[in-house]
């Protein structure tokens, strides 16, 4: 083995912090779904690459035809356009307002992408999707809220001037036996696109071990589409029916996605339960091509139905036409959530580990609205949540649909801070012109236009409804900036910080600054805490997976006229 060699590409790996890591589309910029060509590293070249336990890139075995990678057929996927959310100055947009987001699908279906040996589209990487696929080290509830506030400031570790500040939501844990019984109706896509062991096949398996979870007093329906769409299985509590009726399951066909879910819902409000919990799980690629498909559509037809009372679980499977813009419709809409099933170890996460998270709704329609104190805060930004904003009015609007929390669930969100009397160039731009019919006269650092909040750098609200209840309750919330380090942050700061920060190289995000693989992997590797599943373990080799193709990816758009 040359060491020399190998050191020369490690030190190419952790420096390499800003390539490109977008795709090409075949759609304009106006749209708002992009098919995206993905485009592989063949497999055999892929192997060339050794990443050993401790961190460090060996020699590849065909470092050129590494460079070179070659372009497999293109696979077609879609994904809603991102655009992301920009800095904006607190003294004219002082409210921030979104909806919580417990999905984590992005992070699976990246995942996946990178095993592959794909670098992914910058529309697939969903930073907030990232950062709570993990669990934090939040402390629960000790009042009557159904979850607990935790909020940390310190640096941005891509930029040093600006700050980081993390809002965490610790839903209440409530053990399996105490949640209320299950309606479940599983909707499974059997037309022919479905018909591959990581779809049809992975489904079964996957809905095997829900069943292995349930409970005496649980039961579940089994409904189909394909050209149609009808009832395999009427409610039942006895788990071998159940594992028969998936067992007999074949794929083949149009796909009448509209048909399932509609039939879907009626059979669970056949078998509405008052006091329980009643959801239609779906488990699609999303493909969907007879009766309502636009995601237009779609969206009217789950509005319509959610008014039943009955949740949606969104189950996205398989690779090559996989229609994620279109999973998003359905779990953003319906009340529900959505995961992409990338393998059976998932499937474990999602339908055991996290059982009642995934099924059980402890509060809906939460959402937050930051308030900036323009005297402490010169400019902000979310970091992701971009598919989830919210207009200011929304926040009092018990109408306004948003997002649900579910037992034991956690939420992080992130804001990237421009503190008074910093300078930025993402804020330094040509003014505006001056007001004609009236005045708009901006807070100077240190003042304050009203009352004794000078030490307070935001106040965060939430609102959130009981899963029967339609009036919203109000938590308030402020928060001080007491200047800790980066180094006295916990490790629930530490290691959401350092997946956001992986995201933003991913995306190739104009906001990335001075973020490094090097510094996600060190970052990640301090905070890594207690980590008994190896999920955390396994993003370090994911960020390792990532720093290779992109120095590959370097390489081939350069070219050997232009290496040196």
């Amino acid at each position: 083995m040359n060491k020399l060699l190998a050191a020369g590409l490690l030190s190419a790996v952790i420096l390499c912090c800003a390539c490109d890591n977008r795709r090409t589309t075949d759609t304009t910029k106006d749209s708002e779904t992009r098919n995206v060509t993905l485009l592989p590293i063949n497999e055999s070249q892929h192997k060339g690459i050794v990443v050993t336990t401790d961190g460090l890139a060996e020699e590849p075995a065909n470092q050129e035809a590494i460079a070179d990678a070659a372009i497999a057929a293109p696979a077609e996927e879609s994904y809603q356009r991102i655009i992301e959310n920009r800095f904006l100055r607190a003294s004219e947009n002082p409210l921030s307002t979104f909806s919580i987001d417990v999905d984590a699908a992005s992070y699976s279906n990246l995942r996946r992408m990178l095993q592959d040996g794909f670098l992914p589209p910058a529309d697939a990487v969903r930073i907030e999707e990232m950062v709570n696929y993990f669990r934090y080290d939040y402390a629960t509830p000790t009042d009557n809220h159904p979850f607990a506030i935790h909020t940390e400031i310190s640096d941005a570790p891509w930029n040093g001037k600006h700050k980081l500040v993390m809002i965490g939501l610790q839903g209440k844990k409530i053990s399996t036996e105490n949640l209320p019984p299950a309606n479940l109706v599983f909707l499974v896509d059997v037309s022919g696109s479905m018909e591959s062991e990581d779809k049809l096949g992975l489904v079964k398996a996957s809905l095997k071990m829900l069943a292995g979870e349930l409970r005496k007093n649980d039961k579940v329906s089994i409904v189909v589409y394909a050209g149609a769409a009808g009832v395999v299985l009427e409610p039942t509590s006895d788990k071998r029916k159940i594992v028969d009726a998936l067992e007999r399951l074949s794929a083949g066909g149009s796909t009448a996605g509209s048909a399932g879910l509609r039939l879907a819902y009626k059979t669970a409000r056949e078998n509405f339960s008052r006091e329980g919990n009643n959801r239609v799980i779906i488990c699609t690629d999303g493909d969907f091509n007879v009766g309502e498909s636009s995601d237009e559509a779609m969206e009217r037809l789950i509005e319509k139905e959610r008014e039943s009372g009955v949740f949606l679980t969104v189950l996205g499977f398989g690779t090559g036409n996989y229609q994620d813009a279109k999973m998003q419709v359905l779990a953003g809409k319906g009340n529900g959530n959505h995961a992409y099933i990338d393998g059976i170890m998932e499937a474990k996460k999602v339908l055991v580990n996290e059982f009642g998270g995934t099924l059980f709704t402890i509060a809906k329609d939460v959402k937050l609205q930051v308030e900036f104190n323009p005297a402490k805060v010169r400019g902000y930004r979310l970091i992701g949540y971009e598919n989830r904003m919210l207009a200011d009015e929304d926040f009092n609007d018990d109408k306004k649909d948003a997002g649900e929390l579910g037992s034991g669930h956690t939420v992080t969100a992130l804001y990237e801070v421009i503190p008074a009397g910093v300078k930025s160039g993402f804020l330094d731009k040509p003014p505006v012109d001056a007001l004609k019919y009236s005045v708009k006269k901006p807070a100077a650092a240190g003042q304050v236009s009203s009352g004794n909040f000078a030490d307070e750098l935001l106040t965060i609200k939430f609102r959130y409804k009981d899963p029967a209840g339609d009036s919203s309750r109000l938590i308030v919330h402020p928060v001080k900036d007491i200047g800790s380090g980066i180094a006295a942050t916990s490790d629930n700061f530490r290691f959401a910080a350092a997946v956001a920060e992986f995201g933003l190289l991913l995306r190739d995000s104009e906001f990335r600054s001075g973020a490094s693989y090097r510094q996600v992997l060190e970052l990640g590797k301090q905070s890594k805490g207690n980590d008994d599943e190896g999920y955390r373990a396994e993003f370090l080799k994911m960020v390792e997976t990532a720093a290779l193709l992109s120095v590959t990816k370097e390489k081939s758009s350069t070219g050997p006229a232009s290496q040196h």
